[in-house]
């Protein structure tokens, strides 16, 4: 199944590494955390790990650890801009659920 991206998230990601002047794409990665159990990370890549796992889609390279893999694939990432909030959006197929706050999930 893999990682994908929407058309925003895409943008954003792009704009992003340009602005930061280098970087070949992004790693999606879960830490344990949280009072639900499991966080997204989102970090710049500027040399990919040898273990990762490489998705392309949108034109952008993400990059995944394969322990993290096992908790967000087949999950979409989306970029959304709710009045003054803006943030990226994962809908993840596996999540049976998340904290009040949203920042935590469980699978």
């Amino acid at each position: 199944m893999g990682i994908s991206l929407t058309e925003k998230a895409a943008t954003h990601i792009n704009d992003y590494l340009s602005s930061r002047g280098k970087g070949m794409g992004i790693r999606l990665a879960v830490k344990t955390t949280g009072c639900s159990g499991l966080m997204y990370v989102l970090e710049p890549v500027d040399t990919p790990l040898e273990e990762d796992l490489k998705f392309e889609t949108q034109g952008i390279e993400v990059f995944v650890d394969p322990k993290s893999l096992i908790y967000i694939d087949g999950t979409e990432m989306d970029y959304v801009k709710q009045g003054l909030n803006e943030g990226f959006e994962f809908k993840n197929p596996n999540v049976q659920a998340e904290c009040g706050c949203g920042e935590s999930f469980t699978v």
